[in-house]
C-alpha cells in the first residue's frame, strides 16, 4: 500500500535504481470505487507514471531464484587487482561456513577480510531481516564488493573500509562473525568480538599451518565452550580431451568458537 502523490512512481524508480527495473508491477488505484483502475508494467516503464495518491502495488520478480548456501562461484564478479585475482571463498567452503555459523534471519554478522564479498552476500541473503558488515581494506576488493552487493540486491549488506579491529570498533555488536582475513590481528579481532558480545559465534578459516596453529591457540586461550575444527578438502573436475580429471583444491580449515550460553 503506497501513499503520497509521488509514492508509486517513487517506488518504481527505487526498484529500477536497485537493478530491479524488469520486475512486474501491478498498480491498483481507487480500488473498490467506481473509478477503480488497474494497470501493469515493468518498474522501469511505470517509473514516470502518475497514479492516485492512495494505490496498492503487487510486485512480482519472475527472475528471482531460491537461495541455497554455496552459490556457484561464477555468479560473483571477480576482477584482477594489483596482486592478481581478488581472493574469493569458493562455494564448497562457503556452504560449510554458513552451516557452522548457522545465523538466524535477524542475525548481525561481521565478515572480516571480505574480499570479493562472496561470504558477505550469502550471509546477507540468509539473514534477510538482519545486517551484515563486510570489512575490507584493499581498494580493488572494495570496488568488487560494491559491484557484488548491487548484483545480488542485498540492501542489508554494509561495506566497511579499513582493517580490523580498528575499523570495527564503532560497529554494532555482532551475533555472528566470520574471519576470513585478519592481516595478522587474529587475537585482537577475537578480543574485540568478545568485548562487543561475549556470546558471539565465531567461524574462522585458515589455509596455512601457521594460521591453523594460531587458531588452535586462540581456541584454548579464550576458554571457549564450543571449540570445533574441520578440514574441507574438495576436488573439482576438468576436461582432459574426452576424459575428466579431478583437481584437488587447497584444503581449508574451519574453526568454530563460542562461549557458554551463546545460541547459534
Amino acid at each position: 500500500l503506497v501513499g503520497g502523490a509521488e509514492g508509486m512512481a517513487r517506488l518504481c524508480r527505487t526498484l529500477t535504481e536497485a537493478g530491479l527495473g524488469e520486475v512486474r508491477v501491478s498498480v491498483g488505484e481507487r480500488l473498490g470505487y467506481p473509478e477503480e483502475k488497474i494497470s501493469a508494467g515493468t518498474a522501469r516503464e511505470l517509473a514516470g507514471g502518475t497514479f492516485d495518491p492512495l494505490s496498492a502495488a503487487l510486485i512480482e520478480n519472475e527472475a528471482a531464484r531460491p537461495f541455497a548456501p554455496g552459490l556457484p562461484d561464477g555468479l560473483f564478479l571477480r576482477g584482477q587487482g594489483a596482486g592478481g585475482a581478488v581472493p574469493m571463498t569458493e562455494s564448497e567452503v562457503r556452504a560449510g561456513i554458513l552451516s557452522k555459523l548457522a545465523p538466524p534471519r535477524d542475525a548481525v554478522c561481521w565478515d572480516v577480510g571480505a574480499g570479493t564479498g562472496s561470504v558477505s552476500v550469502e550471509l546477507a541473503l540468509w539473514a534477510r531481516e538482519g545486517q551484515v558488515f563486510a570489512i575490507e581494506k584493499k581498494e580493488d576488493a572494495l570496488s568488487l564488493l560494491e559491484e557484488n552487493r548491487k548484483k545480488f540486491h542485498v540492501s542489508n549488506l554494509e561495506i566497511v573500509p579499513g582493517s580490523a579491529p580498528g575499523a570495527c570498533r564503532e560497529l554494532p555488536p555482532p551475533t555472528h562473525a566470520f574471519l576470513g582475513g585478519s592481516s595478522g590481528n587474529l587475537r585482537e579481532i577475537v578480543a574485540l568480538l568478545l568485548e562487543k558480545n561475549p556470546q558471539v559465534r565465531i567461524v574462522a578459516s585458515g589455509v596455512t599451518l601457521e594460521t591453523v596453529g594460531e587458531l588452535t591457540g586462540i581456541g584454548k586461550d579464550f576458554s571457549f565452550a564450543t571449540f570445533d575444527a574441520v578440514c574441507i578438502s574438495a576436488s573439482r573436475s576438468r576436461n582432459a580431451g574426452v576424459f575428466h580429471l579431478m583437481c584437488a583444491q587447497n584444503p581449508v580449515y574451519l574453526f568454530t568458537f563460542q562461549r557458554q550460553g551463546g545460541a547459534p
